[in-house]
This record gives C-alpha cells, sequence and structure tokens, in this order.
C-alpha cells in the first residue's frame, strides 16, 4: 500500500504568541490540480501514533472509499499545555480557537488547495481534545462543518454553549462515548463520569436538531476503543 507523508510545519500564532507544530498528512496522490477536505486534529500526535490515522486513511484512499483529505494535526506540548488550551475554562482556550478559525484555516486555504467553506473542514478530538474541537465547531459553525467526537468531556459549560447555538443544522456530529466511561481517571487523579454528561449532550443536539450519529461502545476512556473506530469516522464523515 502506497503511504502518504506527513509534513512537520510551525505557524506562530499571534492569538497564542507561541509556535505551534503542525503535522500535515498530504495523501499519496497529492497534488495541487485537486481539491481536498481538511481534517484538523487536537491531541494531533496521538492521532498519529495511537489512532493510526494516516495509515487508516492511506487505505481507504487507496480502496476509493472515501474523497480526497488533508489531515493536520496539532500536538500539544505538555499536559498542564493541554489543559490551557483545550479545557473550557483553561486559559488560553479562547485563544486557541481563534489559533484554529481565524490563523490555521486561512494559513491552510493559502498553502493547500482546499474547497474553503464549513462542509469542506472537519475537527476532530478525543476526550479534552474532543471538547475543544466542539466548541471550535459550536463557536465558528460556518467556518467548521463537521465534528468527530470520541469521548468529550462534558460539563455544563459545554451544555450552555452547544444549548446557544443558532444554527444547530449547519453543523453535521459524529460523537461515540463507551459505556464503561461512567468512571473515568482524570490527569488530576479525579473519578468522574463521562458518560452521563454525553448522553445528556446527546439528547440536547438530538433535541437541537444537529445532523448527529451517536453511538455507545463496550469499553473505556483509552485509545484501545478509539483506535478500532477510526476507520469508520473517517469513512462517515468523507465517504465519496
Amino acid at each position: 500500500m502506497s503511504k502518504g507523508t506527513i509534513q512537520d510545519v510551525t505557524l506562530f500564532s499571534d492569538a497564542l504568541q507561541e509556535d505551534m507544530q503542525l503535522l500535515i498528512y498530504l495523501p499519496t496522490n497529492y497534488s495541487p490540480l485537486y481539491k481536498y477536505t481538511v481534517l484538523i486534529a487536537s491531541d494531533g500526535k496521538d492521532y498519529f501514533q495511537l489512532g493510526r490515522i494516516s495509515r487508516v486513511t492511506d487505505e481507504l484512499l487507496e480502496n476509493k472509499e472515501i474523497e480526497n483529505i488533508i489531515i493536520v494535526g496539532i500536538p500539544y506540548k505538555s499536559v498542564e499545555d493541554r489543559n490551557k488550551k483545550y479545557h473550557p475554562s483553561g486559559e488560553q482556550h479562547d485563544a486557541y480557537l481563534r489559533f484554529l478559525a481565524h490563523e490555521l484555516v486561512p494559513y491552510l486555504d493559502k498553502e493547500y488547495p482546499t474547497y474553503q467553506i464549513g462542509m469542506g473542514r472537519a475537527l476532530i478530538g478525543d476526550s479534552l481534545a474532543a471538547t475543544v474541537s466542539l466548541l471550535a465547531a459550536v463557536k465558528y459553525p460556518n467556518i467548521f462543518g463537521k465534528v468527530i467526537l470520541h469521548s468529550p468531556m462534558v460539563n455544563t459549560d459545554v451544555l450552555s454553549k452547544v444549548e446557544n447555538i443558532r444554527t444547530p443544522h449547519s453543523l453535521s456530529v459524529y460523537h461515540i462515548i463507551g459505556t464503561g466511561e461512567d468512571k473515568v481517571k482524570l490527569s488530576n487523579g479525579k473519578i468522574e463520569n463521562f458518560l452521563k454528561p454525553n448522553r445528556d449532550l446527546n439528547s440536547l443536539m438530538q433535541e437541537k436538531g444537529f445532523l448527529v450519529f451517536y453511538d455507545e461502545f463496550i469499553g473505556d476512556h483509552t485509545w484501545k476503543h478509539w483506535q478500532p473506530d477510526i476507520k469508520r469516522s473517517i469513512k462517515m464523515n468523507f465517504s465519496l
């Protein structure tokens, strides 16, 4: 199977006042003559290494099961850095959302042959990275048309932001959670129930009229369960 390439790019962010590393996957047949859908992954290194997302994409492209796609992974620098940017109450959270919408997207549109429309851009994340992906899509629904959520952290803040979206029908959401996620151990050692708030989030999104695919898997809050789901999530969101 032919493999795509992964470029390592550094982009300075004005919003965050720091250099941001980008891992940019270009498919094996990449050419500026084609147009590409863009998938942006927070927890970017994890999606490439633990999720094996480039290998899955290579295979789906080779079998002509999905459209042309570029994947942009944004790695976090440390657990502390991840919390600051991804958590709704993190001190850099709003700046990270601005970086995604107003700096990263224009950069990608300039450097690569993208569709330059909301439905041509998707966000993906797991746990807190799913949370920040959802909140970016809710805040900028004209910029991001699709979001893929692997077991997001959902709290009242997240629910109220989803509740207040004016154009729910413009957003397509792919959302999974594990039945064993009623006791998730956080990086600070605390135990939290992720399952109930995710069910609440799904009910709210159905009620608001989001285009939603929702599924519960048997398992806990780990890549052991998210990795096998990568293929389905990519196929369902980017099939030809």
